[in-house]
C-alpha cells in the first residue's frame, strides 16, 4: 500500500465520514491547484489529486474496509517513505505560501499535515512553531513543535533562538533562558538571542531586589 489515507487527512482509523469530509474541505480549499500560485503546479495537483483519493476510500465503506485490510497486512502505518516525504514537502510548500501571505490557520493546518507524513523533519516542525506562535490560542502547541524542532536538530542556532522566543512568550522564562544560551553559544552574534536574554536576566534581577530590600529592613527592625 502507498499511501496511509488517514494520514493524508490527518484524521484517526475510527474517525466518522462528517470528520472526514470537513477535514477534506479544510486541506482542499488550500491545496486546489486552481489556487496554487507557486512553481511546483504538478506537486499541488499530485496533493490534491491525493486528497481526494483519500476522501473517496474512507467514505466509501467497502474500499474503507479493504484499505484497512491492506494496511495492516502491510505492518506499517504508511507505504513508501519516499511517496510520505514528497507529500510532505507539498504541505510544506503550501504551508510557507500561507505563512508569507499572513494566513496563519492555514499554515499551521499545512505544517501539521507536513509533520504528520516526515515526523523526522525538523524544519516542517520549526514551522509548525512559527505559525503556532502566531495564534493566541495555540502557544501551547508551539512551545512543544518548537521543542521538537530543537531535539531534531539540537545544534540549529535558528531553531534554539526561536524555541527561547516562543518559551518566554508562554511564560516559560527558565526554559527561555536555556535556549537562548544555547542559541548564543553556537551564535554569539544573534542579536535577538541576546537582547531576548538580557530582557530575561533584567527582569529576573528586577523581581529578585525587591525581596532582598524587604529582608534587609525586616532585618535593621530586628
Amino acid at each position: 500500500m502507498k499511501v496511509n489515507y488517514y494520514e493524508v487527512l490527518g484524521v484517526s482509523r475510527s474517525a466518522g465520514d462528517a470528520e472526514i469530509r470537513d477535514k477534506f474541505r479544510k486541506l482542499a480549499r488550500e491545496n486546489h491547484p486552481d489556487r496554487y500560485k507557486g512553481p511546483d503546479k504538478s506537486g499541488a495537483e499530485k496533493t490534491f489529486q491525493t486528497l481526494t483519493e483519500a476522501l473517496n476510500v474512507l467514505t466509501n465503506p467497502t474500499k474503507r474496509k479493504q484499505h484497512d485490510v491492506e494496511l495492516q497486512g502491510s505492518g506499517s502505518s504508511s507505504g513508501g517513505g519516499a511517496d510520505m516525504a514528497q507529500t510532505a514537502r507539498a504541505y510544506l510548500s503550501h504551508g510557507v505560501k500561507a505563512f508569507r501571505e499572513g494566513n496563519m490557520m492555514a499554515a499551521y493546518e499545512n505544517f501539521d499535515m507536513a509533520v504528520k507524513h516526515n515526523p523526522a523533519d525538523a524544519k516542517a516542525h520549526h514551522s509548525l512553531a512559527l505559525a503556532a506562535s502566531r495564534i493566541p490560542s495555540m502557544v501551547r502547541q508551539a512551545v512543544t513543535a518548537a521543542e521538537t524542532a530543537v531535539q531534531r536538530e539540537p545544534y540549529n542556532p535558528i531553531f534554539l533562538k526561536d524555541a527561547g522566543l516562543i518559551c518566554r512568550m508562554a511564560g516559560l522564562e527558565s526554559k527561555a533562558e536555556r535556549y537562548l544560551t544555547q542559541a548564543l553559544e553556537m551564535d554569539a552574534s544573534n542579536a535577538e538571542a541576546q537582547v531576548a536574554l538580557g530582557e530575561i536576566r533584567k527582569s529576573r534581577e528586577g523581581k529578585e531586589a525587591p525581596k532582598k530590600g524587604l529582608l534587609d529592613s525586616l532585618f535593621k527592625k530586628g
